[in-house]
């Protein structure tokens, strides 16, 4: 009779040991489960970021590009106008019409 209240006890303690390990499983879960959802929320925070840092790098792009094909016509044309008022003069700066 001995034996058995001495392996009865021996698993009342086995078990109580047991279900603390449990109660720490679900512990440690829960907070890698609340670090998974924070780190989620901060990549989705920074994707947002990135997002419109992206799109205005864009825009900027894009206005610089307008602004350099501008600047290219008028140089064609400067160039242009240089071209026709020189293709009448000779060397000397003579002009024959």
């Amino acid at each position: 009779m001995n034996q058995d209240n001495a392996l009865v006890e021996e698993l009342q303690t086995r078990i109580r040991e047991l279900e603390d390990k449990v109660e720490s499983l679900r512990i440690s879960r829960r907070v890698l489960m609340n670090l998974m959802d924070a780190m989620e929320k901060e990549n989705k925070e920074q994707l947002i970021k990135l997002t419109s840092l992206n799109e205005k790098l864009q825009k900027n792009n894009c206005r610089y590009a307008k602004a350099v094909m501008c600047r290219n016509v008028r140089i064609t044309e400067l160039e242009e106008q240089l071209h026709d008022t020189t293709e009448g003069k000779n060397l000397t700066g003579n002009t024959f019409t």
